[in-house]
């Protein structure tokens, strides 16, 4: 009978595809990686990898049989899981592995974090900061519990809570014109202005929707240049909000971050949308059937505690959410 130790070995061959990123991973040398899969095609009589290839690859059966390990080890987890609960005697202990979109960490993890940790002390809380397709991914792997990030998802199989609902804003340079303006619409904003976060980011498939264009076919410019001759792509909204406020444009910014500013920039570059306003659902996600409920609840409840008063807790009229392409 092959041994966990053994499955999991296979599994972290599987994700990592490279024989010594996996042994490292396992706290192992790659001799006895190899070893013990190789013990383990021999107790199962099967080949699990093409070794050929490069980087190594699962063959047809191999996929079979690893995605049946996966979901032994995770049944296993629970097993443990279940037993140290009962043991403490407290429903709120044990880890979570969370996900969270960068847009969406930069401005929530600190207000939430602290709360967070004083109120389960023991539970041992991974955060891991990601975009949308890597945490549909880890989630599809059992390599996470859950994830913060923007919905709806055209996802099967993942349970949905929603935490609130996130206005856009505009975020124009010092002086610009519609700057002057005490709201804005999308059809005021000249799209050649327009500063961005680079493909992958969810943010950006909505800001793109609600100024109803098009992604570039070229993922290394933006749709249109935001200065001149220069075209250039963010990962981080913090370097967008630098460019515009010393260059000339605009950018659009989620409500939590433009909580966060000083109360002059905002007087001053800040504006909302004529309603409805654009905006997105930010949720807690989890595969159905997840056994750490109750650490999920914890999240959510940490999460909810620690927004600022005037946030959405529900979609209303005066929003019009746009959903993750």
């Amino acid at each position: 009978m092959p041994s966990l130790i053994q499955l999991s070995y296979a599994l972290k061959l599987s994700e990592l595809r490279h024989f010594g990123q996996a042994a490292e991973a396992c706290g192992v040398t790659q001799p006895t990686l190899s070893q013990q899969l190789q013990k383990l095609e021999d107790e199962i009589g099967l080949i699990l990898f093409d070794r050929t290839k490069k980087p190594i690859l699962a063959t047809p059966e191999g996929a079979l049989y690893l995605k049946q390990a996966r979901q032994l080890l995770v049944e296993h987890e629970r097993l443990d899981a279940l037993a140290r609960q009962v043991r403490s005697r407290d429903q709120y202990s044990g880890q979570f592995k969370l996900a969270v979109i960068p847009t969406v960490a930069k401005d929530l993890l600190p207000l939430m974090i602290g709360r967070f940790s004083k109120q389960y002390p023991r539970v041992t809380l991974f955060i891991e900061e990601t975009k949308t397709d890597r945490i549909i991914e880890q989630l599809a792997l059992d390599q996470i519990d859950g994830a913060i990030l923007a919905t709806p998802l055209p996802v099967q199989d993942l349970h949905v809570v929603p935490l609130y609902y996130e206005s856009f804003f505009a975020y124009f340079s010092p002086g610009h014109v519609l700057a002057k303006k005490s709201h804005v619409k999308k059809e005021d904003l000249d799209a050649s202005e327009l500063w961005m976060l680079q493909d992958g980011h969810c943010f950006k498939d909505q800001v793109l929707q609600f100024c109803s264009l098009k992604k570039s076919g070229n993922s290394d410019s933006p749709v249109s240049p935001a200065q001149g001759n220069v075209f250039f792509q963010s990962g981080s909204l913090d370097t967008l909000r630098s460019l515009v406020r010393l260059h000339q444009g605009f950018t659009l910014l989620p409500e939590l971050m433009v909580s966060s500013l000083p109360k002059r920039e905002v007087d001053e570059q800040v504006r909302p949308f004529k309603r409805p306003a654009p905006a997105r659902e930010v949720s807690l996600v989890y595969r159905r059937g997840h056994w750490k409920l109750n650490l999920l609840k914890a999240i959510q409840t940490a999460v909810e505690q620690s927004l600022p008063s005037g946030m959405a807790r529900r979609p209303g009229k005066d929003i019009q959410v746009f959903e993750v392409c």
